[in-house]
């Protein structure tokens, strides 16, 4: 029998305080004329910092489990997320620790012309296009792992990672590319990252005029952006390293159909 699901309508989100870029993933169109359920899938930036009132409407999401792509690192500079009663917490990280820790310090902390050396010259949006490179192709285990436990029992689920835009952004767009959502709706939920009140805020240990400055900013933007370019990236990966979406699903990440017919029961409308 399929589970009965809670129904949030997308009018009830609230501006969360402490927690950006949540939305609930839920209406998107997939190719046989079905919809992602409402209050079935969502997705944000992480959940340290969310206050008590963030935390109450969370916790009255009836949510099952929580994925946090964040790794070790980002736990450490941001925080563990907040309980919420009766919720399981798994953590799948989808970068290692190590990986560009000390690129992240510059970002942080390096005055400009460090970051011209560093991001100039299309250099930030390249670290971005094979960031996402990589993890399509070396992160599939992990992917696996989340689509499996969607199928089975893993809903309602909130995805998240640090800004909810890249870790999170590839998972939700794996998810939903394994129920057959299409790939314009993907990219539209996908940009709403760039949305001023769902936007990681940048931090920089040189807060002033200088430190901010319109050039640090433009240096910084392709770092903090959801842009089209990294998405197709992704399925350009697919395409090169499997040669069609269906053999990264049922190859890459070893999506049974049976399977892929309990996630789709699980995640879509009718």
């Amino acid at each position: 029998m399929t589970q009965k699901l809670p129904h949030v309508p997308p009018t009830t989100e609230p501006e969360l305080t402490g927690v950006r870029n949540f939305r609930d993933v839920g209406g998107l169109p997939a190719v046989d004329g079905r919809r992602v359920r409402h209050g079935t899938l969502y997705r944000s930036g992480h959940l340290a910092h969310a206050t008590d009132a963030d935390t109450a409407f969370l916790s009255s999401l009836g949510l099952h489990t929580v994925f946090d792509f964040r790794n070790a690192a980002d736990q450490a500079l941001e925080g563990q997320d907040v309980t919420l009663p009766g919720v399981r917490n798994v953590n799948i990280p989808l970068t290692d620790p190590a990986d560009g820790a000390e690129f992240w310090q510059m970002v942080r902390d390096g005055d400009l012309r460090q970051l011209r050396d560093l991001l100039g010259n299309g250099q930030a949006e390249g670290r971005m296009l094979e960031a996402y490179r990589q993890i399509i192709v070396e992160r599939t285990d992990e992917h696996s792992r989340v689509v499996h436990a969607l199928a089975e029992d893993s809903v309602p689920a909130l995805m998240h990672c640090a800004a909810g835009k890249d870790r999170a952004g590839l998972s939700i767009a794996v998810t939903l590319l394994a129920v057959g959502v299409e790939r314009d709706a993907i990219e539209e939920d996908y940009l709403k990252s760039n949305d001023p009140s769902r936007r990681y805020k940048v931090y920089r240990s040189d807060s002033s005029p200088a430190g901010m400055s319109p050039e640090v900013m433009e240096l910084l933007g392709p770092l903090f952006d959801a842009r089209p370019r990294y998405l197709e990236t992704a399925y350009a990966t697919i395409e090169a390293t499997w040669g069609s979406t269906e053999r990264y699903l049922t190859e890459g990440l070893g999506l049974a159909p049976a399977t892929r017919d309990r996630l789709r029961e699980r995640l879509l409308e009718g």
